[in-house]
């Protein structure tokens, strides 16, 4: 049977001393977390392996010994490590040592009370201490094609990385303190730490019960009464901007709560969170300072009337041209009369507002434009807020359309029904046999032939509006998409995997150091870091508002038959 330990490649250089670590079973794994140094007393060793296992519920036990004799080997100390065994009996007692400069390690069990003779075969796996327990081990994402020793390799890691990752408070005794002992580590020489770090979280305490505080009072104002009223709570559920606000508002609360967090997943949620808002709030900044340097905010008031003149001038020459005979089509000219003078009557009325809001507009763009510093989302919601009001007149062509085009489709069906002696169940949901008199049969013929004629001018004038709104809900999609994109990008998980990719472990490999007959066979255990799909995947945030459910042939099948689409739907909310 092969034994593998997996020794600490910082203890590497450590002075003579015992084995420290836990012995997994299972796996016939020895993980040694550190050396202790001679001299020592083997019952206060004992006893602060206790605390230790108190503490960090890790069975820690001294597993063997370590030699480092940059000398030549005496055999005095060979016996002492030896009678080590029997002091603190462990099974197997492993013995580990290093001869001078020499690259090749000699690593031998010694097993007092088994039956078997046969020296086990050792594999000796250095690893790197502090990127092992900084790092968190992530399992395989779940597949159908991902066999099932993937799963059992994963769960074997993970009590490796468990067990370097629970004896934290090992590794706060180091070579250099006062006490009877003295421990070989990754953070032996002192403990890392950094003082501008330990400042900010000093700093942060303060900070975030104020701002905990004022979170508490803007939560209480927005669960109001007030804002239950028709008017508010109409405005709070159709704005993207109060939806917008609204989820950041979660998001500060989240990481102003003085509840620590629970596992690394939480953790990594709140990093993210708070990268995403730091990076969102410079974003808006900037693009409030580009805003108001060089006077840009009048030059774009200025530059907004003419475009919607132009706008409405288009949609006027695109009524007069449907008034005509468009594409060399015969349309009904009294009903084509009818709808175009009633659309061209609206354009009218929304020129006249445009031009009645036009001495407010530079103010309101100026103070638009410091909401920017609330971030950049929130700026882009405001921008898909105006486009919606800018195109309002386009969204009352589209529904009116829509509404006639569906009514003369629905009754086109009912009244095709009735010629084939059937009707609609209403209380069943079905279409059941009917028998009609003469009368019902003369009517339905009349209104068929009726609203079959009128079908195209009708279809004509909603296709129309229905292309125009569809580029309004294809930019306002594209907004959408940048504000759910920075909502949901894990900023600070990819940051990590940039700088410090060990952090984010996917699994390991192993490299071959040196392998001769008779000498244990040597390896190195390397982090194989998350791909960046896999980080975007695992750590990606929630957002507000989610994709349309409806696939392309439902949508499809909303436009024939006329029902309103939109261009976001949100969680919660039914579409007519």
């Amino acid at each position: 049977m092969v034994l593998k330990v997996f020794f600490p490649s910082c203890c590497s250089s450590a002075e003579s001393g015992v084995l420290i670590g836990r012995w997994i079973s299972e796996q016939n794994s020895a993980v040694i977390l550190a050396v202790v140094h001679f001299p020592f007393i083997p019952v206060q060793v004992k006893q602060y392996l206790r605390d230790v296992q108190r503490v960090t519920t890790v069975s820690v036990s001294v597993l063997g010994a370590w030699s480092n004799s940059k000398q030549e080997k005496e055999e005095s100390l060979s016996e002492f490590l030896e009678d080590l065994g029997t002091i603190f009996a462990h099974e197997p007692w492993i013995q580990i040592s290093k001869e001078g400069d020499s690259k090749f390690w000699n690593c031998s069990t010694l097993q007092k009370h088994s039956n078997n003779p046969e020296e086990e075969k050792v594999i000796l796996v250095y690893y790197d201490q502090r990127k092992v327990m900084l790092s968190h081990l992530h399992p395989p994402l779940a597949t159908a094609a991902s066999p099932d020793h993937e799963a059992d390799d994963a769960s074997k890691l993970s009590a490796i990385f468990d067990t370097v990752a629970k004896s934290k408070v090992l590794f706060l005794t180091g070579r250099y303190d006062e006490g009877p002992i003295k421990l070989t580590h990754w953070q032996s020489d002192g403990i890392e730490a950094s003082i501008i770090v330990e400042l900010m979280k000093q700093a942060s305490v303060p900070a975030c019960m104020l701002l905990a505080f004022l979170l508490s009072l803007v939560s209480g104002v927005c669960r109001s009464r007030v804002l239950k009223f028709w008017p508010l709570s109409f405005l709070w559920s159709k704005l993207s901007t109060c939806e917008q606000l609204g989820h950041r508002l979660q998001h500060l609360q989240l990481i102003s709560s003085n509840k620590k967090a629970q596992n690394q997943t939480q953790f990594m949620r709140k990093a993210n969170i708070f990268v995403s808002l730091l990076i969102d709030v410079a974003l808006g900044i900037l693009l409030m300072s580009w805003l108001y340097r060089k006077n840009r905010i009048s030059h774009l008031a200025d530059t907004l009337i003419p475009v919607a003149d132009h706008v409405a001038e288009e949609l006027q020459d695109l009524l007069q041209w449907l008034m005509g005979a468009p594409a060399g089509l015969k349309m009904n000219r009294a009903l084509d009369q009818v709808l175009g003078r009633f659309f061209l009557y609206h354009i009218h009325l929304w020129i006249s507002y445009i031009h009645l809001m036009s001495p407010f507009i530079e103010m309101i763009l100026w103070y638009v434009g410091l909401s920017a510093c609330l971030g950049l989302t929130v700026a882009l919601c405001i921008l898909s807020d105006i486009i919606a009001l800018l195109t309002f007149h386009i969204y009352c062509f589209y529904v009116y359309g829509a509404r006639l085009y569906c009514l003369k489709i629905y009754g086109l069906s009912s009244l095709w029904r009735l010629f084939r002696g059937k009707k609609w169940n209403v209380l069943r949901q079905r279409v059941d046999s009917c028998s009609y008199d003469l009368d019902q049969l003369f009517i339905g013929t009349l209104l068929f032939t009726i609203l079959l004629f009128l079908l195209p001018t009708t279809a004509l004038y909603y296709l129309v509006f229905t292309l125009l709104r569809l580029l309004v809900v294809v930019v306002q999609g594209l907004i959408h998409l940048l504000v759910d994109l920075i909502d949901s990008l894990p900023l600070y998980s990819i940051i990590l995997r940039l700088c410090r990719s060990y952090r984010l472990a996917a699994g390991v490999k192993f490299r071959v150091l040196e392998q001769q007959d008779g000498k244990p066979l040597r390896l190195l255990m390397q982090i194989n870091p998350l791909s960046y799909g896999s980080v975007v995947q695992t750590y990606r945030l929630p957002t507000y508002s989610c994709y349309p459910k409806d696939s392309w042939t439902s949508l499809c099948k909303k436009l024939f038959l006329g029902e309103l689409i939109y261009p976001w739907k949100h969680k919660g909310e039914n579409q007519d």
